[in-house]
């Protein structure tokens, strides 16, 4: 499982010309699983989400997480992310999970993120346009394993 997040003072997601989830000050999560991800994975990287520390404090440090900051987050699931550029000029996806596991994984994240959060998302499968005002610029990339 790997989740590319980004620090985000404004971010939306659109599909079909209608907005479908919408955040100011929080996290941007480009969201992708492969072969062998489960709810292990999971907790792990929404435990890590949600306590990684890239706001910054009072002395300007960033020294705060998103929970200590009171921000949202904007969930997109991203199966590119596991997109293999080795060989030739077109990335292979073979080590993306395929749509039907990907899709209740995804869901299963996105649950237990709102244990904690308000968590904003696209629609998984669909063809969106994501509008990311990235802070900073801040981006992390975090992995399972």
């Amino acid at each position: 499982m790997r989740v590319l997040v980004q620090r985000s003072l404004n971010s939306k997601v659109t599909v079909s010309g209608k907005v479908t989830g919408e955040i100011d000050k929080g996290l941007v999560l480009l969201v992708g699983f492969t072969e062998g991800d489960s709810e292990k994975e999971i907790d792990y990287l929404v435990n890590k989400t949600l306590n990684l520390r890239i706001f910054d404090d009072e002395n300007g440090v960033m020294n705060k997480s998103l929970l200590d900051t009171g921000g949202s987050i904007l969930s997109i699931s991203q199966f590119t992310l596991y997109a293999e550029t080795n060989k030739g000029k077109r990335p292979s996806y073979v080590k993306a999970l395929r749509s039907e596991e990907a899709s209740k994984l995804y869901d299963l994240f996105n649950e237990k993120l709102r244990e904690h959060v308000r968590v904003e998302t696209g629609i998984f499968g669909a063809d969106m346009l994501v509008s990311i005002q990235n802070d900073g610029p801040i981006t992390i990339l975090l992995e399972s394993r």
